[in-house]
């Protein structure tokens, strides 16, 4: 008999799938998944509406619509002070997720090293496998600070690629100058590495602005930046995304992306090439900030330990006071006995180390806040 022998023997089904499917099994608020559940604007909707009705039907060239390629880049000018030529370092893709895939698969090769800032989003680490790389995966402290010299000290000639997020999911945390400029002496130190800097929440941020390497000239000939319209314009659904990176690089990940996808979803791109120039995402912090305060606000008389929250669209919490029970376990007790979905933060750990920490998505409309924030400050 044939057998398949897995690339990737140690996956499973994520976290994320498993959380959001308990919730619908047992009629949860899901609070676990991070996608919001209230409309996104009129005027985005009317505009698709326009847009599928027209000419929109067919492939957009490989790189991009040309027309959302240019409003790119006169978004990342406008907002970081950065000019990019829209045609040479700028890649319309599936999502985020397809703009790291394509990344790393363009740049690590077997036997090279990729370093892994866990917690981390999941798709990295098995990107970096089945590029034939190896993840070198780097602790961040309890309170989701980075030790820049535990990141360095785990650096050798055989690392190609220092993968960053931030703002940060699922800590909530937003880098300062001083963590940059670790990172540009870092680099600086080491000039045979890259960065992959996930910035898919950069309009998400609070009390802590976020500084995104768009705005370091020192470092950005070597950066590739991760964006996202679903996170921007609550479509996650859409898997809209877009890479920012010089055009050496670009190069080589617009050969593995043609391969991928080929092109992104033509009416999508149409509808968002329209609507951006009129949008106005410095507004987004303050949307969301409102949202993460009246969710710390209802949670105030609860059992649980709020962490500091300074961007995206999660809180992270313990819950000490509450359980003994490992983060994993706790989650699905608070799932299926009290009917609200979360994820446990150690999903997000290699070595799934444990903090008694879990994420709850804030994402939500006031009465999925209000009624998850009742039965949480019961428990």
């Amino acid at each position: 008999m044939s057998e398949i022998k897995s690339k990737l023997p140690h996956v499973g089904t994520t976290i994320f799938s498993v959380m959001s499917k308990m919730a619908a099994d047992y009629k949860a608020i899901n609070l676990s998944q991070g996608f919001p559940n209230f409309p996104v604007a009129p005027k985005l909707v009317e505009n698709y509406e326009r847009v599928i009705r027209g000419d929109y039907n067919q492939y957009m060239p490989m790189p991009g619509s040309p027309q959302l390629l240019t409003e790119i880049g006169q978004k990342v000018e406008t907002h970081y002070n950065r000019k990019v030529n829209p045609d040479n370092d700028i890649l319309v893709t599936a999502g985020a997720t397809e703009a790291i895939f394509a990344t790393i698969q363009a740049l690590i090769h077997k036997g090279e090293e990729a370093i892994v800032l866990d917690p981390s989003y999941d798709c990295y680490a098995p990107t970096v496998e089945l590029a034939g790389g190896t993840p070198i995966h780097v602790n961040m402290e309890a309170d989701f600070s980075i030790d820049w010299d535990k990141v360095e000290d785990a650096i050798s000639a055989k690392t190609k690629l220092l993968i960053i997020n931030n703002p940060h999911n699922p800590g909530g945390t937003v880098l300062s100058e001083q963590d940059l400029e670790a990172i540009e002496q870092i680099m600086e130190r080491n000039p045979h590495i890259f960065l992959l800097s996930d910035e898919v929440y950069e309009f998400i941020h609070f009390e802590q602005k976020h500084i995104s390497i768009n705005t370091r000239k020192a470092i950005r000939k070597r950066a590739m930046i991760v964006s996202s319209f679903g996170k921007t314009f609550h479509v996650t659904g859409w898997k809209v995304g877009y890479l920012v990176a010089p055009k050496y690089i670009m190069d080589e990940v617009k050969k593995i992306h043609q391969y991928i996808v080929f092109t992104v979803n033509s009416t999508a791109q149409q509808t968002l090439a329209n609507y951006l120039p009129k949008a106005n995402l410095s507004q987004l912090s303050s949307f969301y900030q409102k949202k993460r305060d009246f969710f710390r606000e209802l949670m105030k008389n609860s059992r649980f330990e709020l962490l500091d929250c300074q961007g995206t669209y999660f809180q992270a919490a313990r819950y000490n006071e509450i359980s003994n029970l490992g983060d994993v376990d706790f989650a699905t007790e608070l799932t299926q006995k009290h009917g609200v979905a979360v994820i446990p933060v150690s999903g997000f750990n290699k070595d799934k180390h444990d903090d008694h920490l879990i994420r709850f998505c804030f994402a939500k409309d006031e009465e999925t806040i209000l009624k998850a924030t009742e039965i949480l400050c019961k428990i």
